[in-house]
């Protein structure tokens, strides 16, 4: 299903999400949203569908792997061949 409204710009940059879009994407007060520009985009999208989105694209990694130790081991390495130049 695609919506579209337009939608003003209004004091100190808030907006308000048109009541057929928070009905459509079940929205209710207080919920938490994740915004972010795509080009010359603003996308709002809910917490809960970034994380599932997120949990999808790495899910082919293998659970014992922690991609922050590798961070850290990389940068430790780096700082290392720094050290030895």
């Amino acid at each position: 299903m695609t919506l579209q409204a337009e939608v003003q710009v209004g004091p100190q940059g808030r907006l308000v999400i048109p009541a057929q879009m928070r009905k459509a994407m079940n929205l209710q007060p207080g919920e938490l949203l994740i915004a972010r520009v795509e080009n010359d985009s603003l996308v709002l999208e809910k917490a809960d569908a970034v994380k599932r989105r997120l949990k999808a694209r790495f899910s082919h990694l293998p659970s014992e792997l922690s991609l922050a130790e590798e961070l850290i081991k990389d940068r430790r390495d780096e700082v290392d061949e720094d050290a030895s130049t």
